[in-house]
């Protein structure tokens, strides 16, 4: 056998050794990426801005969410006519009041969350909202940052 054939089998065997070495790391990486993944929640910001035919139809969507996924982290964030929903008294289109969809949701985890933008230019107070909402400085300037740097999927009903 010459030096060129016996470098050349090494190099041989080498490479299929290395190829095996790295499926098995592919394999590993797979199975623990996939546990990973059903160990962390799916995350989701729903973003309302249209009013009440919006909202009746983002609560349903919300509710259907979470019969399927139930340890989905929603967050809601309403700005320009889509914080109409979430004033103490806003009715449905049928004349039903959001209040106790909006609690019912809040006992399972989702967040509700207005722009304060809005709130200065449609002259509105907090204190003219449910209990259950919280609010931001920007609705729109949220949405951004929960999809950048939190990871949130975008639903927009």
């Amino acid at each position: 056998m010459t030096m060129a054939s016996t470098r050349e089998t090494y190099l041989h065997s080498w490479g299929r050794t290395a190829l095996r070495g790295l499926a098995c790391l592919a394999a590993a990486l797979a199975v623990g990426g996939t546990a990973l993944a059903q160990e962390r929640p799916v995350r989701v910001v729903y973003h309302f801005s249209e009013g009440a035919a919006q909202a009746s139809r983002g609560l349903e969507f919300l509710r259907n969410h979470l019969d399927a996924d139930p340890n989905a982290q929603i967050i809601v964030v309403a700005h320009a006519a889509g914080v109409d929903f979430l004033m103490k008294g806003a009715k449905t289109e049928k004349g039903n009041e959001f209040r106790a969809a909006i609690e019912d949701l809040d006992l399972q985890g989702v967040k509700f969350r207005v722009c304060e933008i809005t709130l200065r230019e449609r002259n509105l107070q907090r204190a003219q909202f449910v209990s259950l909402a919280g609010f931001v400085p920007s609705g729109v300037a949220e949405l951004a940052r929960l999809q950048q740097r939190e990871g949130f999927a975008y639903i927009r009903p």
